[in-house]
């Protein structure tokens, strides 16, 4: 059987704006196994983003556990957090979050500044990343450049460069459109089946969710009201 690579205990997290409490996440139980796609899906606002924060350490639970590949990452300080998803977590966004400045190769070698990498084993990984996600010919190109979905083919290289045992990817098809998104969800399923990286895919189109994720969560109001 797989190992448990992510594991929620009993976790709520509660936001205070303008005096009124919004509980996020309710008695959140989940456990996510090494090699699995994961969609968390469900209405906006319904917790998902929340959720994918605490689970990857963005965010910290109010109360509960969550666990990473085996650390309880609860209370963890700030500077162990930064070091397990520089080691261990790569993220996806919507908005791709790439340095305007930097070409693609830079753009993705930035991820592994500061390293005791030597600069030609960096350019290397970077190389390596960038014709994982078919973006090698692409590699001196700045962001304005590249069109919406070469973009989040770059981000997803940044993800994967320091070879991380899960990615985290929040709406990562949002700002594409349905060619470029069916391509990069694609991509992200071969690169779970070429390296066994769990992939924890937030969305909340229910095609995406039915489609892609082996394990399918659903959420509403703060709560897993399904798994399956």
């Amino acid at each position: 059987m797989p190992d448990l690579m992510i594991k929620a205990e009993k976790v709520n997290k509660e936001y205070n704006r303008s005096g009124t409490i919004i509980r996020a996440l309710i008695d959140i139980d989940l456990e996510i196994y090494s090699g699995e796609v994961v969609a968390i899906q469900g209405p906006t606002a319904c917790g998902k983003t929340t959720l994918l924060n605490v689970l990857s350490g963005l965010d910290t639970p109010d109360d509960g556990k969550v666990f990473l590949d085996g650390e309880n990452i609860s209370r963890s300080a700030e500077k162990r957090l930064s070091t397990i998803r520089s080691q261990k977590i790569g993220f996806v966004f919507q908005d791709f979050n790439l340095i305007d400045s930097l070409t693609a190769i830079e753009n993705v070698s930035a991820l592994l500044w500061p390293t005791p990498l030597h600069k030609k084993d960096i350019e290397k990984r970077a190389l390596a990343a960038l014709r994982d996600v078919n973006m090698l010919e692409r590699k001196d190109h700045i962001p304005r450049q590249l069109s919406g979905g070469e973009k989040q083919r770059v981000a997803v290289a940044r993800a994967i460069v320091h070879q991380p045992r899960v990615i985290f990817a929040d709406e990562p098809t949002g700002n594409l459109d349905p060619q470029s998104g069916k391509e990069l969800m694609d991509l992200l399923v071969k690169l779970n089946k070429d390296y066994k990286t769990t992939v924890v895919i937030v969305t909340h189109d229910q095609q995406i969710a039915d489609k892609y994720g082996k394990k399918r969560v659903r959420m509403d109001r703060g709560k897993i009201v399904d798994i399956s």
